[in-house]
């Protein structure tokens, strides 16, 4: 197991997971909770996430097998997939309605554990990963990336009130930026694929 490579993997689905960027609306959606309710609920709903993660990695390719769907293909899609959500990231317009209208009680799973962590960025890009990876090293990635998801997460009260909104905001931008160079590297290596064949 390469190192570099489980880093490389592990940190682009922490920039997918974007914990950061979810601080405000985990805040958001728990604020009618006492504070030992939400951390309850906020490891109720990363346990969850980790969970669907795992089983769209081991079940992502048997899937891409049924579709007669090739590696080159999957990277190309999975790089525009990623780019567009890089560019949603730097340019935000509100996180999928959320930030706008949050639910009224205790969210189950919906939308804290799906789609905020196990969005379908997350899971396609683990579906393509998946394919070209061990599952040893993909469950590591997948856990390292989750772990400090959760730090973060679980802090998101704390962090919203010492970062304040314009610091995470910033912080998400940044993130945004670094997932736009590794979904134009992920395109260019599907399109070499191609190329080649």
């Amino acid at each position: 197991m390469s190192c570099a490579t489980l880093f490389s993997i592990a940190f682009s689905l922490w920039l997918l997971m974007d914990p950061v960027g979810n601080v405000p609306l985990y805040v958001s959606l728990l604020k009618d909770l006492d504070a030992k309710r939400q951390r309850l609920v906020i490891v109720r709903e990363l346990v969850i996430a980790l969970v669907v993660i795992i089983l769209f990695n081991f079940l992502g390719g048997y899937l891409l097998k049924l579709l007669h769907i090739t590696n080159s293909t999957l990277m190309i899609a999975g790089g525009i997939i990623l780019f567009i959500i890089a560019i949603r990231m730097i340019f935000p317009r509100g996180k999928e309605g959320y930030t706008e209208s949050p639910e009224q009680g205790e969210p189950f799973i919906v939308p804290l554990a799906i789609p905020l962590v196990a969005g379908p960025s997350v899971l396609a890009a683990v579906m393509i990963y998946s394919g070209q990876e061990s599952h040893l090293m993909m469950v590591s990635a997948i856990f390292i990336a989750w772990a400090a998801s959760f730090v973060i997460l679980i802090l998101s009260p704390f962090l919203k009130k010492i970062l304040g909104t314009r610091a995470i905001t910033a912080c998400e931008r940044l993130m945004g930026l670094i997932l736009t160079l590794i979904a134009v590297q992920m395109f260019m290596e599907g399109l070499t694929l191609v190329i080649h064949h």
